[in-house]
């Protein structure tokens, strides 16, 4: 199974020769690499889909959240391995 996960930009720079835009994001507690070239116009504190290290789709922090919930009601979470890159469950439960 594909998935995208969201997660939020906390950086953005110039990499390899700079011909590449990448980001930091953080998926909860664990920050990760992603590449943004597929969307140019993504800035600091967006929220991003990311699939196999590249930011796929700018998300609002309520898809985000709803993205998170699902995973976890479906069950998910734990069977992708994906719990400890998602933010704790009070930042993303109403």
């Amino acid at each position: 199974m594909c998935l995208a996960i969201p997660g939020k930009i906390k950086s953005i720079e110039m990499k390899y020769d700079g011909k590449v835009r990448m980001a930091k994001v953080a998926f909860g507690g664990i920050v990760k690499e992603a590449s943004l070239e597929m969307l140019p116009q993504a800035k600091e504190g967006d929220y991003v889909l990311v699939h196999v290290g590249v930011a796929i789709s700018i998300v609002n922090e309520e898809e985000a959240k709803k993205t998170f919930r699902y995973l976890e009601e479906m069950g998910e979470v734990d069977e992708l391995d994906i719990g400890s890159m998602l933010p704790d469950k009070e930042e993303y439960r109403d």
